[in-house]
């Protein structure tokens, strides 16, 4: 095991060490295709998606995936530390930027794939790294879905505290507008379109949706933008806002959105995309009750994941603490990579029965 952990921390290092923010991952992925080949993992590749099989592989078996991403946000300005210098401080703390958020799933998941290879196994296992997981890019998880075999699990690397989040909030962003008509402000002319938008946008502010999940309590929506006029003396004849839309699985996107425009009375509503649906896995499935053997608890998280885009039941676990996702000076604990193959291989042990 201690080998494993020692190639897990060297090659996050070297992730760390190399820039990877959404949409410009390829220096990253090199190094990972670098790495399997030096392991003698053959890979499939897909822009900056990879992904390895297992030499037994037999369709009549069910098939695990191992997921977790290689991109990352941009630093913030905060960071007291250089975020692309990989810094171990008292022999356990390694800071850089993605170093939580998914370095340490995506090389901990990695490890255990390459433990699992050689034990017996009543399943499949597939190791996918995916690209820009930050963005729900369409070079991401949905690019390289298409040269996946069938897939009946999956287990996302993303910082869980290494414990299982059954199911996840959705995401649909809306652009809303309302309209008006110019005018001098000093002669009282116009419609001003900041008026003709109070009243849908203080609905929206009150409004609260009746059903409400026990592990992601209620879907909430969040006005995050506005913007309206060009200067004093003019009354605007437009304002745009932004609504954040975040779903429990008791709302489909597509119905939350047609129920929005209903209620608008004034504004128009147009969703950027209806494809990050809420999701979750029932607790009655064996992936889900080995968690609870293992003494683990499920949760429901509120931060989106490759997830939403995985048409087959999956589970978050991994190493680190959500908290630490996007922050200055991130980090994970070598301890919590060590921790998350072992929890994995327990996981994925020969009497695993899908």
């Amino acid at each position: 095991m201690e080998q494993y952990v020692i190639d897990a921390v060297e090659l996050l290092k070297r992730l760390i060490a190399t820039p990877s923010a959404s949409r410009d991952e390829q220096k990253a992925a090199d190094i990972m295709s670098e790495q399997l080949t030096a392991w003698g993992l053959p890979y499939g590749r897909e822009g900056n998606n990879l992904w390895v099989g297992c030499q037994d592989w037999d369709e009549r078996r069910p098939t695990v995936m191992l997921n977790a991403h290689i991109d990352t946000v941009k630093p913030v300005t905060s960071w007291t530390r250089n975020p692309f210098e990989p810094t171990v401080v008292d022999g356990d703390v390694l800071y850089g930027l993605g170093s939580n958020d998914c370095g340490g799933g995506l090389v901990a998941t990695l490890q255990a794939y390459r433990i699992m290879l050689s034990r017996p196994r009543t399943y499949n296992i597939l190791w996918v790294c995916s690209a820009e997981e930050e963005v729900s890019g369409q070079n991401g998880f949905s690019r390289v879905l298409h040269f996946l075999p069938p897939i009946d699990v999956a287990i996302v690397g993303e910082p869980t505290g290494m414990q299982p989040a059954t199911a996840e909030k959705g995401l649909m962003v809306i652009d809303g507008y309302a309209h008006g008509r110019s005018g001098h402000a000093a002669r009282n002319e116009g419609v001003n379109a900041i008026y003709e938008a109070l009243d849908d946008l203080t609905w929206l502010r009150d409004y609260k949706f009746r059903k409400v999940s026990p592990l992601l309590g209620p879907t909430k929506m969040t006005v995050t933008v506005v913007e309206s006029g060009t200067q004093h003396n003019v009354v605007p004849d437009l304002l745009h806002f932004v609504i954040d839309v975040r779903s429990n699985e008791y709302y489909q996107n597509e119905y939350l959105f047609e129920f929005l425009k209903k209620h608008m009375k004034k504004c128009e509503l147009k969703a950027r995309s209806f494809r990050l649906h809420s999701s979750a896995i029932s607790h009655d499935h064996p992936l889900v009750q080995r968690c609870l053997q293992m003494g683990m608890t499920p949760f429901g998280s509120p931060t989106l994941s490759d997830q939403a885009l995985m048409p087959f039941p999956s589970l978050k676990l991994g190493p680190g603490e959500s908290s630490r996702s996007h922050s200055a000076d991130e980090f994970i604990r070598i301890s919590e990579i060590r921790q998350a193959i072992e929890t994995y291989v327990t996981l994925l042990s020969q009497d695993l029965q899908l």
